[in-house]
């Protein structure tokens, strides 16, 4: 193997895929890069077995000179820290030997070991019959509105991930960690002829949206009964399933409620982020609301460090007042989640679930269960 690149163009394409590789990996051949060349081009690929991750650099007279085709598996560690610092514009790699690896430029040259491709697990990245295809633009913002809300808890891994749910021309992507709820429904360009019920884990998702170049273009998602593999460009990205029922979240959704407010985002969220301030846990910290006439009243309280109380006006549905409590955390990750000014906040009860909607995002909808606080 020989070839001329870049550094740029190799650089991008190894900070990718190096996303897949693990440092605990009991197979040590995983902690590396699989390079393949062939005259079309350059094929780089990493996996820790939970993600796979492949790039493919076509290959242009401009940007990649190939002398002689191959295929190595080098140290992913070492490759990227030192494609990363060469100053070159161009970087030269050649196998000689089959195993041993010369990295030069002008004037630098690095000697590394390399592994065979033989060692490296055969890895299936196949494309379904009927793949689903999603605006990349919209995908992003999907896994955005929604990640936070799944848990961080492996003891129930299913509520680690996110539910997506196709049927026809609708996707309803549900992330729950059983104390809030984030819902987001799209309309699909295309129909697909078959449904489906998956769960991805969200680790997994938003490291796929951080590799994600800025295009507009459609993305593929191929599933399979244990896996997922999402085309984009030039980049496959491979994801175990979660296996496992995932809770029907559909019913914690209320239809009625006895009282709705409207308000400025920005300035809500800037209430409660202060009212969070008195306190020793900030995972745990409980904002009370409390709805007088026009008026909203946000108190917090700690025994040890003392109480807040700000107050703002919101518009109100009826002439309802309402006493509520909540963690503030989720409540200010709820309000992060809309690309809008204004928010819509419904309350059925005291202990009963708050919703929050806006009228940019029909879609979108966000859940935070209520705390009883006596």
């Amino acid at each position: 193997m020989k070839l001329k690149i870049k550094k740029d163009l190799l650089l991008d394409g190894l900070s990718k895929v190096s996303k897949a590789i693990s440092t605990k990996n009991l197979v040590p051949v995983l902690a590396g890069i699989k390079f393949e060349l062939e005259k079309e081009g350059l094929t780089l690929t990493a996996s820790d077995n939970d993600i796979t991750i492949q790039v493919f650099i076509e290959s242009n007279s401009d940007d990649m000179t190939i002398d002689q085709v191959g295929s190595i598996i080098i140290q992913g560690k070492y490759i990227l820290d030192i494609v990363r610092k060469l100053p070159d514009e161009f970087i030269n790699i050649e196998v000689v030997d089959d195993l041993k690896i010369i990295i030069y430029t002008e004037n630098s040259e690095f000697n590394l070991n390399g592994i065979s491709k033989s060692e490296y697990p055969n890895i299936l990245l196949e494309s379904s019959k009927n793949p689903i295809s999603v605006n990349s633009r919209v995908f992003r913002s999907i896994i955005n509105q929604t990640s936070f809300a799944s848990s961080n808890d492996e003891a129930r891994p299913i509520l680690t991930g996110i539910n997506f749910k196709i049927l026809g021309n609708v996707l309803e992507c549900n992330s729950t960690d059983s104390y809030r709820l984030a819902r987001k429904v799209i309309q699909l360009e295309t129909a697909v002829e078959d449904n489906y019920n998956i769960v991805i884990p969200s680790k997994n998702l938003l490291e796929f949206i951080k590799i994600m170049d800025d295009s507009e273009e459609n993305l593929e998602l191929h599933v399979f009964n244990n896996k997922i593999l999402i085309k984009f460009n030039n980049l496959l990205f491979q994801s175990r399933l979660i296996s496992g029922t995932y809770p029907n979240t559909a019913n914690l959704l209320p239809d009625e409620f006895m009282l709705s407010i409207h308000a400025k985002i920005s300035d809500l969220y800037s209430v409660i982020d202060r009212a969070s301030i008195l306190t020793s846990d900030k995972e745990k910290n409980i904002v009370t609301f409390e709805i007088v006439q026009n008026t909203l009243y946000v108190r917090s309280s700690s025994a040890e460090i003392g109480r807040v109380e700000e107050k703002m006006s919101i518009e109100k549905s009826n002439s309802e007042n309402l006493k509520i409590s909540f963690v503030a955390k989720y409540m200010m990750d709820a309000l992060k989640s809309f690309d809008d000014d204004k928010v819509e906040i419904s309350f059925v009860g005291e202990v009963k679930p708050i919703i929050l909607k806006s009228e940019k995002d029909e879609g979108l909808t966000q859940l935070v269960l209520p705390i009883r606080t006596y």
